[in-house]
């Protein structure tokens, strides 16, 4: 929270209540909306239960619900990405619209909704880490890991905005940096418990299937209230 607040200071001193700003914050806003369905809030609320109950019951199967269910959210994941990054130009007439009476507010906003886009990949794969590692009682890494992002906010802004035309394209890669970061800060841990996650597709694994079917409800619960904050954006 101190970070965060470093951050929000470094934005607002550097660069202001602007049109830039707010093409950014709009921006960053859409890869937010996907990372409460597919990171910490519905995959979590369906996955860590399952993946408690398989370490607890059925130990040996373990490894093989984290290879299957890490692939197939990794496909999820870069497909969803891919096609928010060829959508971006609809995807901010939809959610802000009186940017597009403003061309070159709009092109920026697009520009940084594709930068930021890949953010999901990152963060949802660092939220699958973080649900295995508490359920291993590892804490220490997936409390600090947030705060990765706030560095690379701070970082950019002190060090980087001035190589950027215009300067606020940094803090969009700040958030591609920072979601890259704090997923290279997950992995030795993962590995060092072995449970580092392997390819393996099969969607007939029954715990993958469970998951599948407690995300269906979660997912509603959470877009309910993610749809009506992208409503009040728009007006």
């Amino acid at each position: 929270r101190v970070l965060g607040y470093v951050r929000d200071f470094l934005i607002a001193r550097l660069f202001g209540a602007s049109l830039a700003t707010d093409a950014f914050f709009v921006a960053f806003k859409i890869p937010n909306l996907l990372r409460r369905l597919f990171a910490e809030g519905a995959f979590s609320q369906a996955f860590v239960p399952i993946l408690a109950d398989h370490k607890n019951n059925n130990p040996s199967e373990v490894r093989d619900l984290i290879d299957r269910v890490a692939t197939l959210l990794a496909i999820a994941l870069v497909i969803a990405a891919a096609l928010g990054m060829a959508a971006a130009p609809l995807i901010v007439y939809a959610t802000a619209p009186g940017f597009a009476a403003e061309p070159g507010k709009f092109a920026l906003t697009v520009q940084l909704l594709r930068i930021t886009f890949p953010y999901i990949v990152f963060i949802s794969l660092v939220s699958l880490a973080a649900g295995i590692l508490n359920t291993w009682s590892r804490f220490m890494i997936p409390a600090f890991t947030p705060a990765l992002l706030n560095v690379a906010f701070i970082v950019g802004a002190v060090f980087f905005a001035e190589y950027f035309d215009p300067p606020v394209l940094v803090l969009g890669w700040a958030v591609f940096a920072g979601g890259l970061l704090q997923l290279s800060l997950q992995v030795p841990a993962l590995a060092r418990l072995g449970l580092l996650p392997r390819w393996r597709l099969d969607f007939r694994h029954p715990g993958v299937r469970r998951i599948l079917l407690l995300i269906v409800p979660a997912a509603f619960g959470v877009l309910v209230r993610q749809v009506s904050l992208l409503i009040n954006q728009g007006f």
